[in-house]
């Protein structure tokens, strides 16, 4: 097969879809790999350690697109990059439709096979492609609330973990999965006094006995929500329903009751955000102000730290790419039902059922799609 890597688009995205050690498995593989000119720039890889490692260095994405069967990513498509797929070709790459209608259509469109990391599953019932990149975020997240806070970012002006006489800063995450569970960890070891809310008293147990008592582990209610949202001096937002758009769970009301110059943030925000003034923001822009709360809801957190990110993601990704490249896309999406769930568009039909009701959209059966296509 033929795997094309262009160079990401995204504002401030330095991440890469394979890593030269990833393009030199595929090329053991028997596989022909196309990388576009300084795709790895951002992460310290040049052209040259990607033609050591067996690929070929193409001068533009559009060189790319035509010439690959399948093109391998970091984040959703841009515009320019969607009109330049074509049917048949396979997409594989985040792409977080749920809020993203023109994205949708556009894949609808091209007739592409497309395939998202986050809803690929795995037999513990994760998200394997999601939980790198949700392990950076969540630990980024306490990173950026922080800062957040400073006065000069217009927040309280509070240290996390205070200092002796002086109490730290509440912590308040919404959600004790991957996200929720790394940013507790960084908060815990800053001295913020830290409270995970979630629905599942197994993930509370979890939680209670991983940080030792040490982070509150409380029932999500309304109640509790509110109590503790209007108490933060932090919010941080990591609710993920696989595929589906995030549940706003801090309301506009919320948000004018808390604290002036409390900050949250929406780490959600790729899913549409789990917070209702919530709206994507970049790393060149990355705060604003609803009610005196700063907002920090950047769509592509881990590609601050691309290094870390993307060999994180490489780690995870190249067996499914392997997989995908070895077998052909029919063969290893038929036999792995966990990849078959990471499939979200196929010849112009939408596949997975979260997306479609999110967006209004017909709803086909995967298998039915994939046999017909």
């Amino acid at each position: 097969m033929i795997i094309g890597v262009p160079k990401e688009i995204k504002n401030h995205e330095y991440r890469v879809g394979m890593t030269p050690a990833s393009v030199r498995e595929l090329v053991a593989h028997g596989h022909t790999v196309f990388v576009e000119h300084n795709a790895g720039n951002g992460i310290g890889f040049g052209d040259a350690d990607y033609t050591t490692a067996g690929a070929t260095v193409l001068a533009t994405a559009a060189e790319v697109f035509a010439k690959a069967d399948m093109i391998v990513k970091v984040k959703e498509p841009q515009a320019v990059e969607r009109a330049m797929l074509r049917e048949g070709q396979i997409l594989f790459t985040y792409l977080h439709l749920a809020p993203d209608l023109p994205q949708t259509e556009d894949l609808i469109k091209s007739k592409a096979i497309c395939i998202a990391y986050e809803t690929v599953t795995d037999n513990r019932g994760g998200l394997p492609l999601l939980a790198p990149m949700s392990e950076v975020a969540g630990r980024m997240s306490i990173q950026a609330g922080a800062r957040a806070l400073e006065k000069s970012c217009a927040g309280r002006g509070m240290l996390l973990g205070g200092v002796p006489g002086v109490e730290p800063a509440k912590v308040v995450v919404i959600g004790g999965g991957m996200v929720g569970t790394n940013a507790a960890q960084m908060a815990v070891g800053l001295g913020a006094d830290v409270v995970v809310l979630d629905r599942s008293v197994d993930v509370l147990r979890r939680i209670n006995a991983q940080f030792n008592g040490a982070v509150k582990a409380i029932y999500s209610t309304a109640d509790a929500l509110e109590k503790h949202i209007l108490e933060a001096d932090l919010v941080i937002g990591g609710v993920l329903i696989p595929g589906a758009a995030a549940p706003k769970l801090v309301t506009r009301e919320h948000v004018r009751k808390m604290k002036a110059g409390s900050a949250i943030v929406d780490v959600a925000i790729d899913q549409g955000g789990c917070v209702e003034t919530s709206y994507a923001t970049t790393h060149a822009d990355p705060t604003f102000i609803v009610d005196d709360v700063v907002h920090y809801c950047v769509a592509n957190m881990p590609g601050a730290v691309p290094l870390t990110s993307t060999f994180a993601l490489n780690n995870a990704t190249l067996p499914f790419i392997i997989k995908l490249a070895n077998k052909g896309y029919k063969a290893a999406l038929l036999e792995d039902q966990h990849l078959m769930n990471g499939l979200n568009v196929i010849g112009g039909k939408v596949v997975n059922q979260h997306v479609a009701e999110a967006l209004n959209l017909p709803f086909v059966d995967p298998r039915l799609a994939l046999n017909a296509n």
